[in-house]
């Protein structure tokens, strides 16, 4: 179905818009870099830092390029960027396009899991609590839904994995995969074994959100007439619940959970790290840390390309269920 005319100029102007973006956050992330107190050649010869000679630094770093102004290192970057080359990770020793799709392809199992199961139990939480509204439940979901969402992400998973791996020892208490093992050699089930802790403390902490936001959405269709309409039909309150509200609640609970994705990106980083798992987010603490700017400026990248397609995706969603939307938007 062809897309209509305003729809399609709204789309245009978001995707040049994303450009602009695109291009301030790489300005950006390369100036923190510059003003970074770490020096990337300290952080790349680590220990044998005082066995190297000023000759050989400077030879390290006319190789690296950081002999150059720091205008001229930005813009033999872009240059490369329009050429399809993101550069060489020095912390991990290979291409930087490379580190990204293998660290990306497990970090995005844990993402998408945690987003799923956040937003299925997020709707679910919401529609209970916000059909009964005042009610002892209600107010657990509500609390539960409050406490969770101003909690430390860190607190909760060094919590997680304390009781669950190393007090119960049920699940694994790090890695994706047991150590030791060829990657190839690790079966799908225990991959899902070492996943489920991080899954699970990441969806805790996002579906909070989307609880409350469900329940509010609840309250109102539960006071509007259709309700009471249902109501003086003879239909019960769960009926009416699941099979109106479900449809009434559910929508906008998946256009925030796409607006939420910068917000799930970031915890993945500080689950990862606790939980030592070999994604995305730790590569991008390991960059950070020993200062390796190639691969820091092509995450910054990533995860900006990555989160600005889930916001247009909740616009989008917005505007094709809310005709309010369209029409406020139409020229």
């Amino acid at each position: 179905m062809a897309l209509d005319v305003p729809l399609a100029r709204w789309l245009a102007w978001r995707s040049l818009r994303l450009g602009l973006v695109m291009l301030c956050v790489a300005g950006l992330a390369f100036g923190l870099m510059m003003l970074s107190p770490i020096d990337p050649i300290d952080a790349y010869l680590g220990p044998q830092m005082a066995q190297v000679s000023p000759e050989q630094r400077a030879l390290i770093a006319a190789q690296w390029g950081f002999d150059e102004p720091a205008a001229v290192q930005f813009g033999q970057w872009l240059r490369q960027l329009a050429s399809g080359e993101l550069g060489w990770s020095h912390v991990y020793q290979q291409p930087v396009g490379d580190v990204i799709s293998l660290r990306f392809q497990r970090s995005f199992w844990l993402l998408f899991s945690a987003w799923l199961l956040s937003l299925v139990l997020g709707v679910a939480l919401g529609i209970v609590a916000g059909s009964r509204e005042g009610s002892l439940l209600d107010r657990l979901i509500s609390g539960y839904a409050l406490v969770t969402a101003s909690t430390p992400t860190f607190w909760l998973a060094i919590l997680a994995l304390l009781l669950f791996s190393v007090t119960l020892g049920w699940t694994p208490t790090c890695c994706a995969g047991p150590t030791g093992v060829v990657s190839r050699d690790v079966t799908f089930a225990t991959r899902l074994h070492h996943l489920v802790l991080p899954v699970t403390t990441l969806a805790l902490l996002s579906m909070a959100t989307i609880t409350l936001h469900t329940r509010a959405r609840m309250v109102a269709f539960m006071r509007s007439d259709t309700a009471l309409h249902a109501f003086a039909q003879g239909a019960s309150r769960t009926d009416i619940a699941w099979r109106h509200g479900l449809r009434h609640a559910s929508l906008p609970a998946i256009t925030l959970a796409f607006a939420s994705l910068g917000e799930l990106f970031g915890g993945s980083i500080l689950v990862e790290q606790v939980f030592a798992y070999p994604g995305l987010g730790q590569a991008t603490v390991a960059a950070g840390l020993r200062s390796d700017v190639p691969l820091l400026l092509a995450i910054a990248l990533f995860t900006a390309l990555f989160v600005s397609i889930g916001n247009l995706t909740a616009d989008a969603l917005a505007r094709v269920t809310d005709p309010r939307i369209r029409l406020a938007h139409s020229p």
